[in-house]
């Protein structure tokens, strides 16, 4: 393996140098809100909008019974997941205690785990502790459904994908194929990775990690893939942005459809549903040929792109979907988390945005999820202030993301290291070439136009 020296303010003096002040708040702060969590869950506070808890002991539960005999609940029309989400379903019962108990043992360790990566992250130089900050803060504004909702843990899977990606590309692309194959919105992670060797590591690890488990769940399982049969049959969820003209002809009287459980969640069913339903398709498919565009456009690079390029892709994943569960605010708050780890980020107002939808999500949902349903004004005020702060969201990502690219002086896609460079110190010791490229990229954050060794 090659070596580079280590440069002279490297993370021994990042050691030395640890805001303490800010960690011990950090915890505090993670400690507390999350403590305030566990009394709503337990009944010991009154969590508004009542129990969210019947996700876990009914419906998970259940779904756990049927996989331990081998096959998938195919017949289940709320089992809308890839093969994958069988294993977060199945590791509770690993633990010594209930279900529920269990399950939110699991995502207590993945919520802490997803803040020690973003801490050890932000701890390098270049980076910041504000992603730590926006996941300690934006997880407890989406209230208890958070911890009994799988999605934290995949969330944290994902997040840990993506800070490896430049350091560790194998490693990255297994762990994001491995989120892939649970809930496919992982796989968005590899859009911004720049071009070359790496790039090429990182999709075929996620690839052969997602083909691999699926075959090996398809195979040992009855049903695996069944759950695609139901998706042609969806209508539109009353929380999604594609609900809010139904919703808008529902007051004015216009609108004589109707709402109601479809395959696992309240969806509108009626006139001008598959309109919007192919509307909505419509979007997706542009929102995904604007990233490619951007993708084999884009002219300079630097740390925070391939994060940057991640969280827009999400955003337009999640706008333009049929589907808007409370818990999608979660991954927002990740990957919007990852990018803040980066200083020269493009996105920081855009995670601003993501944060305020945070609690008016807690408020439409479980506050006034009733409601909601019923169309009543106040609550369709409440989802439309927040579905076009996510719209507002996703166009000012694509916006930043588009200028953060433009350049006339294109930085490399990797980084050689010349032989005197590459030659160790004596005083000095080895660093692996994903950190030399990883430092290159920040050094050339504040002068992306400037030579590497003008960068140094």
């Amino acid at each position: 393996m090659e070596l580079a020296p280590a440069t002279e303010s490297g993370s021994s003096r990042g050691r030395l140098g640890r805001p303490l002040g800010a960690l011990a708040a950090l915890g505090a702060t993670w400690v507390a809100t999350r403590a305030l969590l566990v009394l709503l869950m337990t009944g010991v506070l009154k969590s508004p909008g009542g129990d969210v808890t019947a996700d876990v002991w009914m419906i998970y539960h259940a779904w756990y019974g049927v996989l331990q005999t081998g096959t998938f609940p195919f017949d289940d029309v709320t089992w809308q997941y890839p093969p994958g989400a069988a294993l977060v379903i199945l590791l509770p019962g690993l633990l010594p205690w209930s279900y529920l108990v269990s399950f939110w043992v699991i995502c207590g360790i993945a919520d802490a785990a997803a803040l020690a990566l973003l801490v050890r992250t932000g701890l390098r130089r270049g980076r910041a502790l504000t992603g730590a900050w926006m996941w300690v803060a934006g997880v407890p504004l989406l209230g208890p459904m958070i911890y009994n909702r799988f999605d934290v843990i995949v969330t944290a899977v994902t997040l840990a994908g993506l800070l490896a990606l430049v350091r560790r590309p194998a490693v990255g692309g297994l762990l994001l194929g491995l989120g892939g194959i649970v809930k496919v919105w992982p796989l968005l992670g590899l859009i911004g990775t720049p071009s070359g060797r790496r790039t090429r590591r990182s999709w075929t690890l996620a690839a052969a990690t997602a083909v691999s488990v699926g075959f090996l769940l398809a195979a040992g399982m009855n049903g695996a893939f069944d759950f695609l049969a139901f998706q042609k049959d969806r209508g539109i969820e009353v929380e999604s942005v594609g609900a809010l003209p139904l919703h808008f002809a529902r007051l004015a009287g216009a609108w004589d459809g109707k709402v109601t459980m479809n395959y696992g969640s309240p969806e509108m069913l009626g006139p001008w549903v598959s309109v919007i339903s192919k509307v909505m398709m419509a979007g997706t498919v542009l929102g995904f040929l604007w990233l490619l565009l951007w993708r084999f456009t884009s002219k300079r690079r630097n740390a925070a792109t391939m994060y940057d390029a991640a969280l827009c892709a999400l955003l337009v994943f999640v706008v333009t979907s049929r589907v808007i569960s409370p818990q999608y605010l979660v991954w927002l708050v990740g990957v919007a988390a990852v990018c803040l780890t980066v200083r020269g980020t493009s996105q920081r107002p855009v995670a601003l945005l993501i944060l305020l939808a945070c609690p008016l999500t807690l408020v439409e949902f479980p506050t006034m999820f009733t409601q909601v349903l019923a169309s009543e004004p106040g609550a369709v005020t409440v989802l439309a202030l927040r579905n076009l702060l996510l719209v507002a969201a996703t166009v000012l990502s694509c916006v930043r993301l588009w200028r953060s690219t433009r350049g006339e002086a294109p930085l490399p896609a990797t980084v050689v290291l010349d032989r005197e460079a590459a030659a160790l110190p004596a005083s000095g010791y080895p660093v692996r070439p994903g950190i030399a490229y990883e430092q290159d990229l920040l050094d050339g954050i504040d002068r992306p136009g400037a030579p590497a060794e003008q960068r140094r």
